[in-house]
């Protein structure tokens, strides 16, 4: 025998008697809330430099920034020689042991051959010891002091380079820790994460492995974000919310990150075996590796909250025993207003399944209240589906819009001023939320379509505690609260106050939880992927839809012109996320206008063929900004004259050729025993620049290179691509001017060899034909932006 439904106006988790002022008390709570958590994710203020010794403090360390980033100081470079010799000079006068690694690193997860070539470079890492007064360990301290090829460096990574010299300093004028402690300043991060791969592989200090925390920054401004751990942080994560000041890191981060191809110099150690947390502030990416990323653009802010963690934990990792370091598996953790909540991550699984189980158990709850029906259930379960799919696709199609209108976006990390288009996805987003709630709620019941989204929620903290663990809490913690809360108000009465106060309890845990990731998500994945921000603001507006209710007349019982009037009430918030979506768009579009200070990026690069004497322009601009557009014209790929560019199409057209020398290769030795020809090659730039290439015919897989040493140092594992007509390359970062000596171990080559050579110095100033970028143009942050190459084949 059915249950009947309770009368249409009953048919909700609450119902107070005084709808208004409840909405007002609930919609109060979640603001305050909101504004609680989003303080927790502002930086601290920057401390002054009178501030205590043993303190870090934000104005000394940025001291140091201005003369780390005084320039462009790309890895080999006179320039970065005179930064390494400060940061020398800066630690040794702190009394530190301490010390520079000349030596060949390689690529970090190192590639082998193919188009682009196994990457090394020579590196110079600055190396510095405070002995501890009883060593359980070693913790390291690492960040790197080169900059790109084309800016300064202020941000990335001057900020983590002059946070550590001043973490030395705060270190040293305090008692010493029990633990040794190394600074590490790495070289060529910029290059291939060579220096810190070299460090981590053959440094002894680096033998016995260690703690390490790296610090970067890919932006200028936000909040420092501890987002990315070793393997098996349970104890990483409880002392980092135990000793960091300023806590600010989600497990989620790490599932994200682990699955996007980017690298820091912490790759490098983790490769080697050691443990850590890897730091950075990420907002303000539009300067990210550009010209504009200079020392005065820098929040010091977040570099107060970089050094102050970095501080709090070195000597928190300084004073324990650091062989009982490592519990198993990996902790769930997320920021809350007043530190960090973590929890072990074996509890993973038991939440999200108890979510699924409270939520079943609130729809049978439900029904058998009368607040809904099987069929009505079903229908709000699939009915939730609706916002979470149209809410990301609106916010997508408003960004190609939007770079269709601005094409120059395409070259940025962010836009200058994002605020404006991160406003307009979320309100786009609330409006697609309350316009499909408006429209069905009447219809498919309030309760029905609250636990159909809470349902969706516990889906997916199910599929994400099975495909990324460390991001289950997202969903199922809400879910779980919601369930919960729905249940509490079904056994009590319905006008009450019981009720609201029930579903506003679990709104706090669905703000707390979510609304830190719309936030974090917006500059960690940029306004190329604004979708899934607005995913997750609808999964919030789930996760509150009770409380979204109390906005909304009483579902049912009106007189036909009363329902009337309350529909168009109940449609009032869409149109007015809708309208400010709309406004916000347009003043985003306004206000983040290309000028001089805010320059349109571009990307262009000369390449010269020696054997021809043909030169040409390049470019990665899918679609050319004019001022580029002057340059090329047309669409090819230069993989077989330059093969260090690898195989995409670029934008090309023809250039004047200049008289630049290519770089010459001798011939050392040439031998052969039992099938395999061993050449021994030394490549030598004839200018000054800062990559020299190597790469070797291969004839589609004729010709296949066993083993390659480069300046003494084994390439790991080459491979002979024999899709490639130049299968296996070199390249060599940061070059000294006597060249390169390289060993090939060949099979198949007993001939002529052909081997192309290839350099690359920075800056297209003095070239014949290029007209310099007039204000309003700028340079796209990219590793090959001004590059100049020059290529000639040498038969051996």
């Amino acid at each position: 025998m059915g249950v009947p439904l309770a009368r249409p106006a009953d048919r909700a988790l609450a119902r107070p008697y005084r709808r208004r002022l409840a909405a007002a008390a609930s919609l109060i709570t979640l603001i305050a809330v909101g504004a609680a958590v989003l303080a927790t994710l502002r930086p601290p203020a920057p401390v002054p430099a009178d501030a205590p010794a043993d303190e870090f403090s934000a104005a000394r360390a940025y001291r140091e920034a201005q003369v780390v980033a005084a320039g462009t100081h790309v890895a080999g470079s006179p320039a970065n020689d005179e930064v390494r010799r400060h940061i020398e000079e800066t630690l040794r006068g702190l009394g530190l042991e301490t010390s520079v690694q000349d030596t060949i690193g390689p690529e970090a997860g190192q590639l082998s051959g193919g188009a682009g070539g196994a990457a090394l470079a020579r590196v110079r890492n600055v190396v510095a010891r405070l002995p501890g007064t009883d060593p359980t360990g070693r913790v390291f301290l690492v960040a790197h002091y080169d900059s790109v090829q084309v800016g300064p460096g202020g941000n990335d990574d001057a900020a983590g380079t002059s946070a550590i010299l001043e973490v030395a300093r705060a270190l040293t004028a305090g008692p010493r820790p029990r633990n040794d402690v190394i600074f590490v300043l790495t070289d060529a991060e910029e290059a291939c994460l060579c220096g810190a791969a070299a460090f981590a592989s053959s440094h002894p200090l680096a033998t016995d492995g260690g703690v390490v925390l790296n610090l970067e920054a890919r932006g200028s401004t936000g909040p420092v974000i501890m987002f990315e751990t070793s393997e098996r942080n349970a104890d990483l994560v409880a002392a980092f919310g135990r000793a960091a000041p300023h806590p600010v890191g989600t497990s989620f981060a790490v599932e994200v990150y682990r699955l996007l191809p980017n690298d820091t110099d912490f790759t490098a150690f983790l490769d080697e075996g050691f443990v850590g947390l890897n730091s950075a502030y990420i907002d303000g990416g539009a300067i990210y590796h550009t010209p504009l990323d200079t020392v005065d653009r820098m929040d010091r802010r977040s570099l107060q909250q970089h050094g102050a963690n970095a501080l709090a934990l070195a000597r928190e990792f300084g004073a324990a025993d650091l062989t009982d370091l490592g519990a198993p598996g990996d902790a769930t953790y997320f920021p809350v207003p007043g530190g960090l909540v973590r929890y072990p991550g074996w509890l993973t699984w038991p939440l999200a399944l108890l979510a699924v189980v409270g939520v079943a158990a609130l729809a049978w709850a439900a029904r058998r209240a009368g607040r809904t029906s099987w069929p009505r259930l079903a229908a709000g379960f699939g009915l939730a589906l609706l916002p979470v799919v149209l809410a990301p696709l609106v916010a997508q199609l408003f960004w190609w819009a939007v770079t269709a209108i601005r094409p120059g976006y395409a070259e940025l990390l962010d836009p200058y001023r994002p605020v404006w288009y991160r406003l307009t996805v979320v309100a786009s987003a609330v409006a697609v939320f309350f316009g499909w709630y408006a429209l069905l709620r009447r219809r498919t019941g309030p309760a029905a379509l609250a636990v159909g989204g809470l349902a969706w929620l516990a889906i997916l903290g199910v599929v994400l505690a099975a495909v990324a663990p460390g991001g289950s809490y997202l969903t199922a913690l809400p879910a779980l609260a919601g369930a919960l809360a729905g249940l509490v108000a079904l056994r009590l009465p319905v006008d009450g106050p019981g009720p609201v106060l029930a579903v506003t309890a679990a709104g706090v845990v669905a703000v707390v939880i979510l609304l830190p990731t719309v936030v974090l998500l917006f500059p960690a994945l940029s306004m190329a992927m604004g979708g899934v921000a607005a995913f997750f603001s609808v999964l919030l507006g789930l996760a509150t839809l009770p409380v979204v209710d109390l906005l909304h007349p009483q579902a049912g019982g009106q007189r036909a012109m009363d329902a009337l009037r309350a529909r168009r009430r109940g449609a009032v918030p869409t149109f007015a996320a809708a309208l400010a979506a709309v406004v916000l768009a347009g003043v985003g579009l306004t206000v983040d206008r290309f000028d001089a200070d805010h320059p349109v990026p571009t990307h262009l690069m000369y390449a010269l063929d020696a054997d021809t004497g043909q030169a040409r322009w390049l470019s990665h601009e899918a679609d050319p900004q004019p001022w580029t557009a002057g340059y090329v014209d047309t669409e090819a790929s230069v993989g077989g004259e330059f093969p260090a560019l690898g195989d995409e199409p670029l934008r090309t057209g023809p250039a004047a050729a200049a008289p630049l020398p290519p770089p010459r290769v001798e011939k050392i030795a040439d031998t052969a025993a039992n099938g395999l020809r061993t050449l021994r090659l030394r490549l030598v730039p004839e200018r000054p620049v800062r990559l020299a290439a190597l790469h070797v015919e291969t004839g589609n897989g004729a010709v296949t290179v066993e083993r390659a040493t480069v300046a003494g140092r084994p390439v790991s594992d080459p491979v002979t691509d024999p899709a490639q007509r130049w299968g296996f390359g070199i390249v060599f970062h940061a070059p000294p001017a006597e060249g390169v000596e390289i060993e090939l171990v060949l099979r198949g080559a007993p001939g002529q060899v052909r081997v192309r050579a290839m350099d690359a110095s920075d800056g297209l100033t003095g070239l014949p034909g290029f007209r310099p970028r007039p204000a309003g143009v700028g340079i796209a942050g990219s590793h090959s932006s001004e590059m100049v190459a020059v290529a000639r084949t040498y038969p051996v």
